[in-house]
């Protein structure tokens, strides 16, 4: 990782976009194992796709693990084996409620979590899982960073960065082909009204309910110009992100400092 300010470091982040295996998670910790160690330049954090070991499934009580068992201790090893933070969400079962749980591990096996808040009533997910209600907000090499599952995407004012809590706003999903103009355009709008870099991770291929994905993961600068965007192919893509263009950019243009102030409920 390039650090031409200590207070100010760059970000090495790699995105994984990819296809996967419908329901099937030893098979998809497999493949994504060897996409992981296929990353020949340290990274700092790696950011998999919404579900990734299951695919969009509404068959949590076939597919749903308890914290701390498989994918969460896969992905305690994957951290500590590469030294990046890995983060990606799975059917996760507490009690007898299933969560669409977002998993951020950090190489010295801390994990923290976000259950989607949003939950997509159109592919009746409201129906199955239980909805979260707190954001969390990870501190990586003097980065503040926010994410969020998919269908999050289209509510703004969950995604608000109020007082600049944070420099990088992520979504991990699995956002179908035919609505890939509204996550194009809204991961760029994201980014533009919380002068923040936004990054977006899709999966690719044919679900198990028959619904094409085709990518379009992107990087997103504060400014809302499109760093990075792949289309439809499989990808493991480094890309690195400066903190001291964006402070640059806030002090030049602190929009945020006119921001309404509200209250979620």
């Amino acid at each position: 990782m390039s650090e031409q300010n200590s207070s100010l470091p760059d970000l090495n982040v790699t995105l994984v976009q990819t296809n996967i295996y419908w329901e099937d998670a030893t098979a998809n910790r497999a493949m994504l194992e060897e996409k992981i160690f296929s990353i020949s330049t340290p990274t700092d954090l790696i950011i998999l796709p919404e579900m990734f070991t299951t695919g969009f499934t509404m068959n949590p009580a076939k597919v749903a693990e308890p914290m701390n068992l498989h994918t969460t201790r896969w992905m305690k090893q994957m951290a500590a084996q590469t030294g990046a933070v890995i983060t990606g969400s799975v059917v996760i079962k507490e009690d007898n409620s299933y969560f669409n749980r977002l998993l951020w591990v950090s190489p010295n096996g801390e994990v923290d979590f976000y259950d989607k808040r949003h939950l997509f009533r159109m592919g009746k997910e409201h129906e199955v899982f239980t909805g979260g209600n707190k954001k969390i907000i990870k501190a990586l090499k003097g980065w503040k960073i926010c994410p969020l599952i998919c269908y999050d995407l289209r509510f703004p004012v969950w995604s608000r960065n109020a007082d600049l809590a944070y420099d990088l706003l992520i979504y991990v999903a699995n956002w179908p082909q035919i609505r890939m103009y509204p996550w194009d355009s809204l991961l760029v709008a994201r980014a533009i009204e919380n002068q923040s870099y936004v990054i977006g991770v899709n999966r690719t291929g044919l679900d198990g309910n028959n619904i094409v994905h085709a990518g379009h993961s992107a990087i997103i600068d504060f400014a809302g110009k499109v760093l990075y965007r792949e289309i439809n192919s499989e990808v493991v893509h480094q890309h690195i992100i400066s903190k001291t263009a964006l402070d640059e950019f806030r002090q030049k243009f602190p929009a945020y400092l006119d921001a309404d102030s509200f209250e979620i409920n």
